[in-house]
């Protein structure tokens, strides 16, 4: 009974529920044995009811956030939703091609960006001379990464270091011992490596000095020549020159940078030797390919180390003529016997020689491998030529097709024999007027091989001359403790020792002077290699940092001027006026109506009229700087600008007349990266 109802279980169900639900099995094994049909049981037919459909009006149905994609196709076709979509697809596609040739023309139109060594000035520090930070009386490379906040308080951002390679420190130790090792008075080579990562951990770049015509006699190549080593042999310039009577004679009349022969007997290899410089400074052979290729191997030394350039010096002594003849004597009349100073020949077959700018341009070559990644342009400077040849000097530039030099660097403000508003025209204008079309300008009134400025033309116009510096276009390069003025020391107290290895200029400039503490606080040892000056007291960058009309800190406001000012950065320069007192210039810019003018004085006191001298010039100006910090920021009438001596002054003015676009002043007006500003959109463009 129990088995019969349980069979008609399921049928009940079925008839009740309409139904059977099978979904759930417990067990595989027995669901395959209950499906067998040898053994099941019936399946229940499952009964179907028929319902009547009502006849109902589908509502209509509208576009709503979030619908399906079958709900959406059928509005996709309709007209109104599909124009709608193409004026949009289409839009889209203009504003991107609009998009697309704005951004090509702005590119097209816009002018080339300064590069690093053209916006920022130079910053050349010589070693020894700039921080002691082990006391033993030297500066090194430690030294100059603890005063790294003094390169950026002066708002610059390229350092030049002098020579620091392991040498016997004769020269400026720019006959090098090593090329590929650092002095170790100056530190090692982590310490350089340290040094390197810190300047450029704050965004700054750094040149070294590499002087590859001659090596120091302690040099191991010159070891091996003179022992005629293999290779070696002919890595230096070697002349027979002992007589049968054992006696020395030169081969030529050939006469050193530094005074006598250039020719050195040597009693290893029994020939003399050619030297250019010190007779400690054999020059290499650079006819040899052999000693090409091992400055290039240094130039990529150095390169892969991380360094941004390089000033090559020396440069037109790399070639001498090989026939050896006798350079002809500036006066006819002298005796041959008595030549012994450089300046009475003409140095026709020691220097420039055929061949020599191949070499110079191979060097900007092997930099250029290393200038592809953005950023990292490896600059390239090199020295001049002789004074007088101001076309000689033009060709380090190089020409439109062929790159040399970025610069070679200009120190014609220097080698002025008198100071005045005249004489500081000349100096200008002949490099200006000389500069190949395009290329880039540099300035200087200090290096390591002149006096200082107060010590050279006056304490009186330190601050002018710096004025100059940083208002000419181009690259402005200061020599160590010339921005806060330092002066020379006296002579008598440069040990005999140090006049005989340095330069007299290098010897008679103390080392910077850092505060008014002992020694200037170059070095907390006992001593200093030099003596410091005795003005350090009241000359140092700890007081004039305090003092708002220091030299500090007009040299400070002169760098922020310069780099904030788009005139002053890239403009045009005219000269207005250079009388023997005065030389006046402005700087401008093609669609800025703001002008500077500079009034500098380099004579005596004087009166000028400008609104004579400029057509249109507005009757007044406001003095942006002034050598007088009281004087800045007062309106002046341009018809009677009077200045004192050493007195300089940065006039601003407002006018839509350009100066360089006037008649009067064509073929006085330059521009060496020329841009034009647009009010409209804020930038700069080249369709002036």
């Amino acid at each position: 009974m129990v088995e019969e109802e349980a069979k008609s279980f399921p049928m009940e169900l079925s008839e009740k529920e309409g139904v059977e639900n099978n979904g759930f099995v417990q067990n595989e094994a027995f669901d395959e044995k209950e499906t067998d049909t040898s053994s099941q049981e019936e399946i229940p037919k499952i009964c179907m009811i028929d319902v009547d459909p009502v006849v109902t009006e589908e509502p209509a149905l509208k576009p709503y956030a979030g619908m399906p994609k079958e709900v959406l196709l059928k509005f996709s076709s309709q007209a109104r939703y599909r124009v709608t979509r193409e004026i949009l697809f289409w839009l889209i596609i203009a504003a991107a091609i609009m998009l697309v040739c704005a951004t090509i023309a702005i590119i097209a139109l816009s002018p080339k960006c300064l590069d690093w060594w053209q916006a920022s000035p130079i910053y050349q520090i010589y070693p020894r001379s700039f921080k002691d930070s082990d006391m033993d009386g030297n500066g090194d490379l430690k030294g100059i990464q603890e005063k790294l906040d003094h390169i950026t308080y002066l708002n610059i951002k390229t350092i030049w270091l002098t020579s620091f390679f392991k040498s016997p420190l004769k020269d400026l130790g720019y006959g090098a011992e090593d090329f590929y090792d650092i002095d170790p008075m100056f530190g090692s080579m982590s310490d350089f490596e340290n040094l390197l990562a810190a300047i450029h951990d704050r965004g700054l770049k750094v040149i070294m000095d590499l002087i590859p015509n001659h090596t120091s006699d302690k040099h191991r190549w010159f070891q091996l020549s003179r022992n005629r080593t293999g290779k070696y042999t002919d890595y230096y310039i070697w002349q027979d020159c002992l007589q049968a009577t054992g006696s020395v004679a030169p081969p030529n009349n050939w006469v050193s940078v530094f005074g006598n022969s250039s020719w050195q007997f040597d009693d290893v290899r029994k020939q003399c030797y050619f030297h250019q410089f010190g007779k400690e400074q054999p020059d290499l052979n650079f006819r040899n390919l052999a000693v090409q290729q091992e400055i290039h191997d240094i130039i990529k030394f150095w390169l892969g180390k991380g360094i941004d350039g390089f000033s090559f010096g020396a440069v037109k002594f790399l070639l001498e003529a090989t026939h050896l003849r006798d350079e002809p004597r500036v006066n006819k009349s002298q005796n041959p016997e008595s030549i012994t100073a450089y300046s009475q020949l003409y140095h026709d077959y020691t220097t420039t020689q055929v061949g020599m700018h191949d070499i110079v341009r191979s060097f900007r070559q092997t930099m250029n491998e290393f200038s592809s990644e953005p950023g990292r342009y490896r600059f390239m400077g090199s020295d001049g030529d002789e004074k007088e040849d101001i076309e000689a000097t033009m060709m380090y530039y190089g020409t439109t097709f062929i790159q040399e030099a970025d610069f070679p660097f200009n120190f014609n403000l220097i080698n002025m024999k008198n100071l005045s508003g005249n004489n500081i025209f000349e100096a200008v204008n002949l490099w200006m007027k000389n500069m190949p079309a395009g290329k880039w300008p540099n300035w200087a009134v200090g290096s390591p091989s002149a006096a200082r400025i107060s010590s050279r033309i006056g304490k009186e116009y330190v601050n002018v001359m710096n004025m100059l510096l940083l208002t000419l276009p181009g690259t402005p390069v200061t020599y160590y403790g010339e921005e806060i003025g330092m002066e020379n020391i006296a002579s008598e107290n440069v040990s005999e020792e140090h006049r005989n290895s340095d330069p007299v200029t290098l010897s008679e400039k103390s080392p910077m002077q850092w505060d008014g503490k002992e020694n200037a606080g170059f070095t907390e040892g006992n001593s200093s290699w030099l003596p410091v000056h005795s003005d350090y007291q009241s000359v140092n960058v700890e007081i004039q940092m305090t003092w708002s009309n220091s030299t500090l800190n007009l040299y400070r406001e002169l760098t922020s001027l310069r780099s904030n000012e788009l005139p002053i950065n890239r403009g045009w320069m005219c000269y207005v006026w250079n009388d023997s007192d005065v030389f006046v210039y402005v700087r401008e810019l093609d669609g800025l109506d703001r002008v500077f003018m500079m009034v500098l004085n380099f004579g005596q006191e004087s009166t000028v009229d400008l609104k004579a001298l400029v057509p249109n010039l507005p009757s007044e100006a406001v003095i942006r700087l002034s050598t007088n910090f009281s004087n800045t920021g007062k309106a002046v009438n341009t018809k009677l600008i009077k200045t004192e001596m050493g007195e300089g002054l940065v006039l601003e003015y407002k006018t839509a007349n350009a100066v360089h676009t006037m008649e009067a002043f064509q073929g006085r007006c330059f521009v060496a990266e020329k841009a034009c500003y647009s009010s409209a959109f804020n930038l700069l463009h080249v369709n002036c």
